[in-house]
């Protein structure tokens, strides 16, 4: 793991065999809200959508889903006022089974968390249902449920921890231990157990004291959070190249887990951190469309607004002994490449792999099982459907930020996300149907004076120049033609003097 901080923002990048994985950005003082808790007030119910939107403070109100509505956090005397009006106040219902207007009503306080950051033009999402994670345990303060993470695969492990988490108990809520828990003792379940205790008891007091809006608690910044949540055993080397940042971060390591504090390293190097193992070359790759693969393949990747399209294609990939070997070794290692992509851009939502046509069921199983043996090492949750009769993979993967291509660029203002433009042709087309339209509706012109871009000037003095001279005989006028670098490729000024 790699963290490069500047003045303006924080950067960490996971490497997995020499190779980068994973990418985080913050600015400085703009961290994103998932993970923060909010004392919000109800300011529009919609049962058509069963949903509500809740004024946290933020530029655009958050919303808040049926099935998140877990528990409702009352000021004193106000249950007695909901359950009058038939409103669900007692911890444990299920929701989900019930309206939302029966739940909610415009002006109620809730206590809620960020469960998404806000996205395009849509607010954040939230949740009543509240975690707060440590080290080794996440606290769930209102629902009443004992799990173990499905990275820990032993089942002599997940009983010795059920048996932990049944002893430790808490308070009407329930205990989670993440993969880090793994193999740990008794008592530092206990220590984690009782920190996340004393921090709900905060913000609970917190909340009673405070009105709506209002911030009750703050997750960790980036460089803690990540380390917390992703930097484990399995890491050689943490890389620091701000001295602040890793004074924090081992002082957080010693806490938490010491034994991975002695890996954390300070870079002195002149060299940039991300520099040093090329990543600033892997982030500008990351936000191409096109991906090649060693053997020659590539893959195509587009964002759309309801999913987001992977391609397989064998490119310069010729193979060596039949067309089928030729496939299944072009979506083999297309595989693990659109699982890096995956994580590299974070890509989420609704994902659909189209896969060079396999006619060997064998085959398929062997890529599905690629496929699925690379979604392992994910830490986000996905869903992975088996491939379909035209070589199509659907995936459905957790989204709870902005991904790299919405964190680093915006749309742009050339082709406003088309992603193309009109060919020198079609607009040469254009100003001969504007020209002659032009001429027919006025006097004939002394002159008549054409401003285009240079490509399309090139274009209209070579390859279309019959253009120029239909104009000309048309108008019986000369016709001047302007260069401007400045002026839109697709845009033309046509004036007559």
């Amino acid at each position: 793991m790699l963290i490069e901080g500047d003045p303006h923002q924080v950067r960490i990048a996971v490497l997995e065999a020499d190779r980068l994985t994973e990418i985080y950005i913050e600015p400085r003082g703009e961290g994103g809200v998932v993970g923060n808790l909010y004392k919000g007030r109800v300011t529009r119910v919609l049962p058509g959508m069963q949903a509500a939107f809740v004024d946290i403070g933020l530029e655009r109100d958050a919303f808040l889903y049926v099935a998140d509505v877990v528990q409702v956090e009352l000021e004193e005397g106000e249950s007695e006022e909901l359950r009058g009006q038939g409103l669900a106040v007692e911890r444990g219902e299920e929701p989900a089974t019930r309206p939302i207007e029966e739940l909610l009503r415009v002006g109620q306080e809730v206590v809620v968390q960020v469960t998404k950051d806000a996205i395009a033009n849509k607010g954040a999402r939230v949740s009543t249902n509240v975690t707060l994670p440590s080290r080794y345990l996440v606290l769930l303060p209102t629902v009443d449920h004992i799990g173990i993470s499905r990275r820990v695969e032993s089942e002599d492990e997940r009983a010795r921890l059920r048996t932990i988490l049944q002893e430790i108990g808490t308070a009407g809520g329930g205990l989670i231990v993440r993969t880090a828990g793994e193999g740990r003792s008794d008592l530092e379940f206990e220590r984690d157990a009782r920190y996340l205790t004393q921090l709900w008891a905060r913000i609970q007091e917190s909340s009673r004291k405070a009105g709506a809006p209002v911030l009750l608690h703050r997750d960790l910044d980036l460089a803690l959070r990540v380390v917390r949540d992703v930097f484990s055993d399995e890491f050689s080397a943490l890389w620091v190249d701000d001295e602040e940042i890793y004074q924090r971060v081992v002082e957080f390591l010693d806490e938490v887990q010491p034994a991975l504090a002695g890996r954390v390293r300070l870079d002195r190097r002149e060299a940039g951190l991300f520099d040093s193992f090329n990543i600033e070359q892997e982030i500008e790759a990351a936000l191409s469309s096109k991906v090649w693969l060693k053997s020659g393949g590539y893959l195509v990747i587009n964002q759309t607004e309801a999913l987001v399209a992977i391609d397989v294609n064998t490119g310069r990939y010729v193979g060596q002994h039949s067309l089928e070997d030729t496939v299944l070794r072009t979506n083999l290692e297309a595989a693990g490449e659109i699982v890096r992509q995956i994580r590299l851009r974070d890509l989420s939502g609704i994902l659909i792999i189209d896969l060079i046509d396999m006619t060997v069921q064998e085959h398929r199983e062997q890529v599905f099982a690629a496929l699925e043996g690379e979604l392992a090492k994910d830490r986000a949750r996905s869903k992975l459907l088996k491939i379909s009769e035209f070589g199509l993979v659907e995936v459905t993967r957790k989204r709870s930020r902005a991904n790299l291509e919405r964190s680093l660029t915006r749309r742009c203002p050339y082709c406003h996300g088309s992603g193309r433009i009109k060919k020198t042709r079609t607009i040469c087309l254009n100003i001969r149907r504007e020209a002659l339209k032009m001429l027919r509706r006025t006097p004939p012109p002394q002159e008549i004076l054409l401003r285009v871009h240079p490509e399309v000037a090139g274009a209209l003095q070579t390859s279309e120049r019959a253009i120029l001279d239909e104009l000309h005989a048309a108008s019986g006028a000369p016709v001047l033609l302007q260069s401007d670098a400045d002026l839109h490729h697709e845009r033309f000024d046509l004036t007559e003097a």
